[in-house]
């Protein structure tokens, strides 16, 4: 057995020992939809890490639960991030020469609606020139890209809000991410 083969044998046995007790343990700390996603996030860095990986099964066991509650964390800061963007859009300040109250909540209803429609990444996007003020170069830096790979992101989400707003304003579904009618 090469040192590869070793490493993949030795994954899959701490894997296998390890799983159930994570998802249990992540499960009781979130959603239970998300548990799986934190838990398959977890292994994935502990795969990354292997050779970081304790011989011990129940140090392995005890590392792993480390990496699925700093996953949890994680996951936990990111939904609270994408609701305090949502109740900063809800709360933006109106401008005075805006149509009546009524259009400015529907406005307000599709353009939340778009918003929860985005991905994370989208969303993040956008915040970091909309709502946080920052330019291609610094956002790029907050998100460890370059500027022009920054601005390319910005497009995008632009455009996949765009296309979710003008979905909400004609009662169409959005058309998915690469597909080209």
């Amino acid at each position: 057995m090469n040192g590869n083969e070793e490493r993949e044998a030795r994954y899959r046995v701490v894997f296998a020992h390890t799983y159930p007790d994570v998802l249990a343990f992540a499960q009781r700390r979130s959603d239970p939809h998300r548990a799986e996603d934190v838990v398959a996030e977890a292994m994935l860095t502990a795969w990354r890490r292997i050779d970081d990986l304790p011989y011990d099964l129940g140090e392995a066991r005890a590392w792993i639960f480390g990496i699925a509650r700093n996953c949890l964390l994680n996951d936990d800061r990111s939904r609270r991030r994408q609701n305090a963007v949502a109740v900063r859009i809800a709360a933006a300040p109106r401008p005075a020469d805006e149509p009546d109250a009524a259009d400015r909540a529907a406005d307000r209803v599709d353009l939340s609606a778009a918003w929860a429609d985005l991905s994370e990444s989208e969303q993040e996007t956008l915040a970091l020139t909309a709502l946080d003020g920052l330019d291609s170069t610094q956002a790029g830096a907050v998100l460890g890209i370059t500027a022009t790979a920054y601005r390319l992101r910005l497009s995008r989400a632009r455009r996949a809000l765009r296309r979710r707003l003008e979905g909400a304003a004609t009662g169409d579904a959005p058309e998915p991410e690469g597909v080209r009618s």
